[in-house]
């Protein structure tokens, strides 16, 4: 972090709130935030790649988001420090017009989030069985995402939002509740896998 690059607070919503300050039209840097973030990065990577989740984009993209997502996961898997990023992506522009969109949408949701999140149950973030159970989660989570299946954006990004939201406020009970939500929605993915296929076969 440079001297003069003003430090994001460890409040989702703070955070959410700070990034969104300023010109609608102006970009921010991908790489540069995840740097400022510091170890806490992952949840700020989660939080941001989450967006199309929540504000009308294009068909399609939810399979970005979710192989962004699943690379997420396999970075905790393999116990990095930061979250890596390819060069093209690290430099992509994330728009504050689309953080402006989010916050405007979720902040009832972020707001009573805030209230019931703090560092709490802290073991979880560090103890390797509840490590790999998160990594091995998001990546699942993450390649679910990417399959082209309807009215499944709103439960995706909520279920990401208590994971970006325990992992940058290391808040432990929030981090089982979205392995219980995560946990659920797989196993009702994989319970209707034949209609699901069904469907997209008629849809192709």
């Amino acid at each position: 972090m440079t001297a003069n690059q003003p430090s994001l607070p460890h409040s989702t919503r703070a955070l959410v709130e700070q990034l969104a300050q300023g010109d609608p039209d102006a970009s921010l840097n991908f790489g540069e935030l995840l740097d400022s973030f510091s170890e806490r990065a992952f949840g700020l990577f989660l939080l941001l790649v989450m967006l199309p989740c929540f504000i009308p984009l294009p068909f399609g993209v939810g399979s970005i988001s979710g192989a962004l997502v699943a690379l997420v996961g396999l970075q905790l898997l393999f116990r990095l420090h930061r979250p890596w990023l390819p060069q093209f992506l690290a430099r992509r522009p994330i728009r504050r017009r689309s953080l402006i969109q989010f916050r405007d949408r979720m902040s009832r949701w972020l707001e009573r989030l805030e209230r019931l999140t703090r560092p709490r149950n802290e073991i979880l973030f560090d103890h390797p069985l509840a490590h790999a159970i998160t990594s091995l989660l998001l990546v699942a989570l993450g390649i679910s995402l990417a399959l082209p299946l309807p009215l499944t954006n709103y439960p995706f990004g909520l279920i990401l939002l208590c994971y970006a939201f325990a992992l940058i406020e290391r808040d432990g009970r929030l981090l089982i509740i979205g392995w219980i939500l995560g946990m659920t929605e797989i196993a009702l993915i994989a319970g209707f896998s034949a209609e699901l296929t069904e469907w997209a076969h008629r849809l192709l």
